[in-house]
């Protein structure tokens, strides 16, 4: 059987130190060299850097945040309420960014490399790779839920901050209204259709835009909240509790708004590998937190003068001459943010195939230096095609804004039921300690998980549809491919019987074979194949076995195994991270083998490629084995997967029944 094992390695606990530095793209160990000047210009270009990646998102949530708590669920814009608002927002971004994710969740790395699939194996552990029972399977269930809900929030999130950036068009210049839509589709079109190039050469400008972005936020919002200090006192959560209370269900259901503010912290943790916790933290509190919160006491002071100002607050904190740079600002705003959110779905996508959840798809990669910045057509096109179909059924930000939210608030109720579990299994935390700490955030993120429910009817339906289809495919293919496997196990041959069996006298031909297949000690299918009806065998016979596992990145020392059975057979196993891009001929090149340095250029490679067909043995349902089979035809080549020269390869077809 061609493809990748997804056996893990042992979980790593956590360093409690600062991911940065721990690995590079390409799993080598770095950190800060050279003067401390370098340090410093280093450090504050990461701070930078940190701004246009991981903060696009939530940097972008004050264009239509407030504007959703109050005109989605017809709150009154009074005194009371804006100052109970302010309360809401101002202590989620404490409690729910800062504290949680912040503070406690960037220490839950896994070699340095964060993200809901990387918490998921380091809780899970070994069990993340075969089939699992009890308290294991439902954690590594929610994951992968939690996983395929984001591909929703990747979906959702280009298109409303895109559409709530070109709706400043209304405000700046109310003639150009009717060219709101069309302006959006052209944008998104063109942030698609460029996503081949790489953000390598865009991401240098992300950072100080964003940098910019949030400056002017915080101008804006200082500019409006001078002219009434009052809001300044709504830092008392007692102003939450009273608007929570006085508004009853209303209040309860604008939860579902107010969660707005802080989408972008599971973005925020997935980023941790591209520029580790510590600057992220700076970048955090010394940057995006203040900012964001003097924006939203601005909004909110204008709205105690003008609550007519709700249309569009931000918009309106701008004098008219503003408005129009601030329109263009905000849509380069909107284009990181949503760059950030497609990025995340391309390392989510790779990081699954590798760990066998997802079947070998097309992996452009797009930079010589950076491993995971790449490019896939299929997953790219098909989010282009999700978001521009929201815009145009849509049409409206406020209307996405009905959608938005449900996939995050799920996301982040798992990711801390899982960091639960972290505490309790990995750091050793008592269930007391961890329970001060995970009660809370659990019971805050479960009310905006319940508040968005009740958006489920009117948009809210469509990224909970999105990630049951795409959780359907991951666990289809992982069932289908231990299925496969075990058919595949009925005719097995140990190695060693079949070095037994081979005749003294059968022709060897010259150069090295490498048949790929993951069975240890096994003959693969097609080298039986070869000695049964050609009777002849390579001099050299590599049996290859490739393991993903559940770490980003496998140390040098571990990454080759070597075992000897004697008449020029022998058995590699290769193991790489799930971050790492693997190359076979690179990572086989120049072995000591026998005595002798291995030659990739007289190589031969031996794939097997199998059709499966139904069985009287049930194994998945129907259904699910017409999609398995149709996940097998479409699946990208193990050839272009492992990176193997073409004129080297010859694929071996065999039938499988499941």
């Amino acid at each position: 059987m061609s493809g990748t094992d997804a056996r893990p390695t042992a979980p790593v606990g956590p360093s409690g130190g600062d991911a940065h530095g721990s690995h590079d793209a390409h799993g080598g160990q770095g950190g800060a060299h050279g003067s401390p000047r370098a340090r410093r210009a280093g450090g504050a270009a990461l701070i930078v850097g940190a701004l246009g990646v991981v903060f696009g998102d939530i940097g972008t949530s004050p264009l239509y945040s407030l504007r959703e708590t109050f005109e989605h669920h017809s709150i009154p814009v009074d005194n009371a309420n804006v100052m109970g608002a302010c309360s809401l927002v101002l202590w989620s971004l404490i409690l729910v960014v800062s504290i949680k994710y912040v503070l406690f969740i960037l220490r839950a790395d896994n070699h340095g490399e964060g993200g809901i699939l990387a918490l998921t194996a380091l809780v899970v552990g070994d069990n993340a790779a075969r089939k699992v029972t009890g308290t294991m399977a439902v954690l590594l269930l929610l994951g992968l839920f939690g996983m395929a809900l984001l591909y929703g929030d990747g979906v959702i999130t280009p298109a409303i901050t895109v559409l709530s950036a070109t709706e400043g068009l209304e405000v700046a210049l109310p003639a150009l209204s009717a060219w709101v839509l069309p302006l959006a589709v052209v944008i998104l079109i063109a942030l698609f259709a460029i996503q081949n190039r790489g953000t390598g050469t865009v991401g240098k400008l992300f950072g100080p835009v964003m940098l910019i972005w949030f400056v002017v936020l915080a101008v804006l919002g200082v500019s409006q909240a001078v002219r009434e200090p009052r809001i300044f006192t709504a830092i008392n959560p007692l102003y939450a509790v009273e608007y929570l209370t006085s508004n009853g269900f209303d209040g309860f259901l604008s939860l579902g708004s107010v969660f707005l503010v802080v989408t972008g912290g599971e973005a925020l943790y997935a980023d941790l590998g591209h520029f580790g916790r510590r600057p992220i933290q700076r970048s955090w509190f010394l940057v995006a937190f203040p900012a964001l919160v003097l924006n939203y006491f601005g909004q909110c002071a204008m709205l105690l003068r003008e609550p007519e100002a709700i249309s569009n607050p931000v918009f309106l904190m701008a004098p008219q001459w503003a408005r129009w740079p601030l329109v263009v600002l905000a849509t380069m705003a909107a284009v990181i943010a949503s760059q950030a959110l497609i990025s995340g779905a391309f390392s989510m996508t790779v990081q699954a195939m590798r760990l066998d959840y997802l079947p070998r798809m097309t992996v452009r990669h797009t930079s010589a230096s950076h491993a995971g910045q790449v490019y896939l057509p299929l997953v790219n096109w098909l989010l282009a095609a999700g978001c521009i179909g929201l815009v145009l059924v849509f049409q409206e930000s406020s209307g996405l804004a009905a959608a938005y939210g449900i996939a995050v608030t799920a996301t982040m109720f798992v990711t801390t039921l899982l960091f639960y579990k972290l505490c309790r299994l990995n750091w050793g935390w008592s269930a007391p300690r961890a329970l001060v700490l995970c009660l809370p955030l659990g019971a805050l993120e479960f009310g905006f998980f319940a508040a968005n429910v009740f958006k489920v009817p009117a948009g809210g339906w469509f990224p909970l549809l999105v990630g049951t289809l795409i959780i359907i495919a991951m666990t289809t293919w992982r069932t289908g491919r231990r299925v496969v496997a075990e058919r595949l196990e009925v005719g097995r041959v140990p190695i060693r019987d079949f070095i037994a069996r081979l005749p003294e006298d059968i022709a060897r031909a010259p150069g090295t074979a490498v048949f790929m297949f993951r069975g240890d000690g096994v003959a693969p299918p097609s080298l039986l194949a070869n000695t049964k009806h050609n009777r002849v065998l390579h001099r050299r016979v590599i049996l290859l076995s490739v393991i993903t596992a559940t770490e980003p990145f496998v140390p040098a020392s571990d990454r080759v195994e070597i075992v000897e059975f004697g008449r020029g057979l022998c058995q590699i196993t290769l193991r790489h991270g799930f971050m790492e891009e693997m190359s076979v001929p690179d990572a086989i090149d120049g072995l000591e083998i026998g005595g002798s340095r291995l030659d990739v250029g007289e190589v031969t490679f031996f794939l097997g490629r199998e059709t499966v067909i139904p069985s009287e043995v049930v194994s998945m349902a129907p259904w699910r084995e017409r999609l398995f089979a149709f996940m097998l035809r479409a699946a990208s080549s193990a050839s272009r997967f492992f990176k193997l020269p073409p004129e080297q390869v010859i694929e071996v077809g065999s039938q499988v029944e499941i």
